[in-house]
């Protein structure tokens, strides 16, 4: 195998949870997931715009394993094959153990590839500027370059981190001669005017081989932990995962390596990090407004307004983000939308759920929303996909009313079973086990009340 038949795998990064843009993007459901500009999610953008320049086939996603099916779900829809595209991993640990991860992946099917690796919560207005960028990256790390593409700023932002980039390589790129953290206003300014100074955009081109002989010479703990853990075949345990060093692939490569270079990028992107980023992406009304759901809007400018359910009404605000779902209500400052992610926090630290989930949870055999919730009484909508089956949360002393709203169910408790059809109830106390099968090739609806010791889920 030549140099110039290596394969190009592109690489997307779908690990995180998106605390800045509570409450729509959660633990269980964060935002690579959501659908935040038309009908796609980010994560389906991300693939889309990878044609012509790389192969959708070749497409392998690294991610949470809590999020495996829902993944996969959204690959799916887009009309690919899913199967051997998922990389599970059991816990979060910053970029490099993902990175290295895949890398590992591939090398265990390739003697060597391409890898491109883009996180796949961002946005990118300017495709051809994105290809013609992508193409001279490939060529770079065909050549043995480790590529970030920097991205070209308009303006002195404080909220990302910077790449300065020195002499001239090729194909348009400069030496990378450091990484600096997110700067303040007057340093932000400087960078702006000196003209070789990038935001860091996350985004990264190589080769297998070379990245791996990077990790060997700078990260060889991690690589050998890594080793010792990774089977292609096989899951990784979280206790396994645990152990490894939480780090990000700029520490523990890129501000280290000798072969590193920046790509300047100008191509419209964004790394929608915040409402206040994604309000400056989106277009605005004839009042700078961007409202999406069933919201009234009187006498207001400069806000950003998302519902969910629920009509929002609004008047005489001024450079607000209001955002509505099911459960929550944030209201703030656009230029403090940000610090939602303190928000979060605390609400982790009170042990609210809302941090962590949506009222609507989707599983791997359908989804259920949370009606009410009693503390001894709690009600749900159940939805079984076509022939799937899930079993209660039970304990001897609960009590467990289900209602068939649409279709038939199958409902097995101990060791007998019974039909539920569309209309039909049935109760169950101090039940072991109670599982519910959808024979139907429809989806499967029905109400669940569950009453008594409540099992934490």
């Amino acid at each position: 195998m030549t140099d110039l038949d290596l394969t190009v795998y592109p690489i997307l990064l779908a690990g995180g949870t998106g605390t800045r843009l509570w409450p729509v993007s959660r633990e269980l459901y964060p935002k690579q997931l959501v659908k935040f500009i038309g009908d796609d999610s980010l994560l389906q953008g991300t693939i889309k715009r990878l044609p012509p320049v790389l192969d959708t086939e070749n497409v392998k996603v690294v991610c949470g394993e809590q999020h495996f099916h829902e993944t996969a779900k959204h690959i799916e829809n887009l009309g690919l094959k899913s199967e051997g595209k998922l990389i599970g991993e059991p816990s979060g640990r910053n970029t490099a153990p993902a990175i290295l991860l895949a890398v590992l992946h591939i090398l265990a099917f390739e003697k060597d590839a391409i890898l491109c690796v883009f996180p796949a919560d961002h946005v990118i207005k300017d495709l051809d500027g994105f290809h013609d960028r992508l193409n001279a990256a490939i060529k770079l790390a065909n050549d043995g370059y480790i590529v970030t593409f920097g991205i070209q700023p308009h303006y002195p932002e404080t909220g990302y981190g910077y790449v300065e980039g020195g002499k001239k390589v090729s194909h348009g790129a400069l030496a990378l001669k450091r990484f600096v953290e997110k700067p303040d206003l007057p340093t932000a300014k400087k960078y702006i005017k000196a003209g070789n100074f990038f935001w860091n955009s996350g985004m990264f081109a190589f080769k297998a081989s070379v990245i791996l002989c990077e990790f060997k010479t700078y990260q060889p703990e991690l690589l050998k932990q890594m080793e010792a853990i990774f089977d292609p075949h096989k899951l990784i345990s979280r206790e396994d995962y645990d152990q490894l060093t939480d780090i990000s692939i700029d520490y523990a490569i890129m501000e280290k390596t000798e072969k590193g270079v920046v790509l300047p990028s100008d191509f419209g992107w964004s790394d929608i990090g915040s409402w206040k980023s994604l309000y400056d992406y989106l277009p605005k009304d004839e009042n700078k407004n961007v409202i999406d759901g069933d919201v009234l809007v009187e006498n207001t400018e400069n806000c950003f307004i998302l519902g969910q359910e629920r009509l929002i009404a609004v008047n005489h605000l001024q450079d607000l983000v209001v955002v509505e779902t099911p459960d929550s209500i944030f209201v703030s400052d656009m230029e403090h939308s940000r610090d939602v992610k303190s928000i979060v926090t605390i609400l982790k630290q009170k042990g609210r759920t809302e941090y962590h989930r949506h009222r609507t949870v989707i599983f791997p055999w359908g989804n259920r929303t949370v009606l009410e919730d009693k503390g001894d009484v709690k009600t749900a909508r159940l939805v079984l996909n076509p022939s799937a089956s899930m079993e209660l949360d039970v304990t001897p002393q609960s009590t467990h009313h289900l209602v068939v709203l649409d279709g038939n169910a199958k409902v097995s408790a101990n060791q007998q079973s019974q039909i539920i059809k569309n209309g039909q109830s049935a109760t169950f106390t101090g039940q072991s086990y109670i599982s519910i099968e959808n024979t139907d090739d429809r989806p499967l609806a029905l109400i669940q009340i569950q009453m008594g010791h409540q099992v934490d889920d």
